[in-house]
């Protein structure tokens, strides 16, 4: 049986790393015994847990369920060392992050950093991309999340929130009748965000609020996209404040309706309401919230 769980963890090992290769390093193995192992493991429970290509490994159903169990299992364990363990007071362990990829433009990183140095016990693998992640199936345990959120079986709190700014480029903004509402966008050219509506609310001083669908040739999926096509005067588009004032400092773009206001976009910690590093998890955001000045 010990020997059982302790093929199950290195199957685990091998999903949450998302290679064999990964897994032989995180835990200082030879990739051809970790591919051993997980073979060995799945001869004896007579199921293939993973599919397996020159490019990815990808769970089987049979791999799903074993994996959603041996986290439980590993949490368990991992908890009880915590609480009985000599370094109890001083956090060890392994968070993968996931953030949106123009989060490594901001304050946020600051936060980061300072939660790195301040726990040297901690790997942290950090992956920035404007994918949204599924933190089950990619092995994450904690997402940062930009937007609004909606109804969810996951954990979240709010760590803060940063303003967008609707631009658009000198020569393109040049070219169209200056607008006075919102209303007069709707026959601007528009950059749309592939992660968000394409409806735009816009609220007056007043607290007027106006919606513009607007029409829309080209949809983007970074935000640094939104940001490059407009300084190209494809178009308008909403980005986030510190991408909007890198323009305007650079006279690349300009501040289109300034009277106008955008809803700002969210900043959110996720994660799974069973976590595998459940204190890690909880360090983690608690002081994301105590830190983060977005």
């Amino acid at each position: 049986m010990i020997d059982k769980l302790r093929s199950i963890a290195i199957f685990a090992t091998v999903v949450d790393q998302g290679s064999f290769r990964g897994a032989a390093q995180h835990l200082g193995l030879a990739p051809s015994r970790i591919s051993e192992v997980v073979s060995q493991l799945e001869a004896e429970l007579g199921v293939t847990l993973l599919y397996r290509t020159t490019r990815q490994l990808s769970l089987t159903h049979e791999g799903r369920l074993l994996h959603q169990k041996a986290q439980d299992m590993l949490a368990a364990a991992e908890m009880g060392l915590d609480q009985i363990g000599p370094t109890a007071r001083i956090p060890t362990g392994s968070l993968r992050v996931s953030a949106p990829a123009f989060i490594s433009q901001t304050k946020l990183m600051d936060t980061f950093a300072k939660f790195a140095i301040e726990h040297p016990h901690v790997d942290i693998d950090f992956q920035f991309s404007d994918r949204r992640a599924d933190l089950i199936k990619d092995g994450f345990d904690i997402a940062i999340r930009a937007g609004w959120l909606e109804d969810s079986e996951l954990m979240s709190r709010t760590i803060g929130h940063t303003d967008r700014f609707l631009v658009a480029s000198p020569k393109y903004s040049e070219s169209r009748n200056t607008p006075t509402t919102p209303s007069d966008l709707e026959e601007w050219d528009w950059i749309r965000f592939a992660m968000r509506p394409d409806q735009t609310d816009l609220t007056s001083n007043d607290g007027e609020l106006v919606s513009v669908v607007g029409k829309s040739n080209v949809t983007v999926n970074s935000a640094e996209a939104l940001y490059e096509f407009a300084a190209r005067g494809l178009g308008v588009t909403a980005i986030p404040e510190h991408l909007a004032c890198r323009g305007f400092d650079r006279g690349e773009l300009v501040h289109v309706l300034a009277h106008w206001k955008l809803k700002p976009l969210g900043l959110y910690a996720v994660w799974p309401s069973q976590s595998r590093r459940e204190n890690l998890t909880t360090l983690f955001v608690r002081f994301m919230v105590d830190n983060s000045k977005p």
